[in-house]
C-alpha cells in the first residue's frame, strides 16, 4: 500500500545544487517547481523513491544524533559496488572517508556543497537487508 515516494533535501543555492546532484550522483532531472517554495526533483536509474532539492535560506540539518558524539544520516545510498562509488566521487574531487567494513558491508560518508552528510552503503550477500532477502520478503 504505502512505499517512500520521495527524500528531499535542504540546499541554499538550487541552481548549483542541481548542476552538483547531476554531476557528482547521477541523478536525473525530473522537473522544478516554484509555488512559494523552489524545488527540483530528480530520479535515478535504479530504485523507486525520487530525490527532491528544497532551497532554504540556511543550511539545516539532515542528521539526528544517536548518542552524545554519535550522529547518524536520515538516509543514505545504495550501491552494488562500493569501492567503485567511492573512486567515482573522490576522483571528480568530492571529499569522501575512507570505506569503513561492518562484517562484508562496506560504508563510506561524503558531503554536498550545503554540508548535508550522506553514507554510501553496499549490503553484503546474506544479509538481511540485501536486495535479494527484501525482494522475498515483499512477496
Amino acid at each position: 500500500m504505502f512505499k517512500v515516494g520521495s527524500i528531499f533535501i535542504p540546499v541554499s543555492n538550487l541552481d548549483e545544487s542541481i548542476k552538483w546532484y547531476e554531476h557528482y550522483l547521477g541523478a536525473i532531472f525530473v522537473d522544478r517547481w516554484d509555488f512559494g517554495e523552489r524545488g527540483a526533483g530528480f530520479v535515478f536509474k535504479k530504485g523507486d523513491a525520487q530525490l527532491g532539492l528544497v532551497e532554504v535560506d540556511r543550511p539545516q540539518p539532515t542528521e539526528f544524533e544517536v548518542k552524545k558524539g554519535k550522529k547518524n544520516s536520515y538516509y543514505n545510498f545504495l550501491v552494488t559496488d562500493i569501492h567503485k562509488a567511492h573512486h567515482s566521487l573522490y576522483t571528480k574531487g568530492v571529499v569522501v572517508s575512507e570505506i569503513s567494513d561492518y562484517s562484508g558491508m562496506g560504508c563510506f560518508e561524503f558531503l554536498d556543497p550545503d554540508g548535508n552528510p550522506f553514507s554510501v552503503v553496499n549490503e553484503v550477500e546474506g544479509s538481511s537487508f540485501h536486495e535479494e532477502n527484501l525482494e522475498k520478503l515483499r512477496k
